[in-house]
């Protein structure tokens, strides 16, 4: 079952909503894996898609997840991509320690702006 909209996702897999200039992606977890990488790369791209350039940020909310293999780590750099491709702000959030340490030790953490709450999320945001 899955609900889709112009603007909206939700799915097993994941959420994503974009809200005014702002993309929130959130996979559902435990894992991010060979199943999951191109189901969310499937459905964030008609997002991107209808946001074009008035995207100015899109967030990675991670708290759900504590696993990411390959497959994972390349949907992240692909998202990231596409949001960079439209001139957008990139933001992870919610990384677990385990997964932390796995964005450094790929570079992949240097892509994104990493925000350790909500609260820093909000400020990053309004930044923009």
């Amino acid at each position: 079952m899955s609900a889709a909209s112009e603007d909206r996702v939700d799915n097993p897999i994941l959420v994503a909503e974009l809200s005014g200039s702002v993309l929130r992606i959130r996979p559902h977890g435990p894992n991010v894996g060979q199943r999951e990488a191109p189901i969310i790369d499937q459905d964030v791209k008609p997002l991107l898609a209808s946001a074009g350039s008035g995207l100015k940020a899109m967030v990675l909310d991670l708290q759900d997840v504590a696993f990411m293999s390959s497959m994972g780590l390349g949907i992240c750099i692909a998202l990231r991509n596409a949001a960079n491709a439209v001139g957008a702000k990139t933001a992870l959030v919610g990384l677990r320690p385990e997964l932390e340490s796995l964005f450094k030790m790929m570079r992949i953490h240097k892509l994104y702006s990493l925000q350790k709450d909500e609260a820093a999320l909000e400020k990053w945001l309004s930044k923009l």
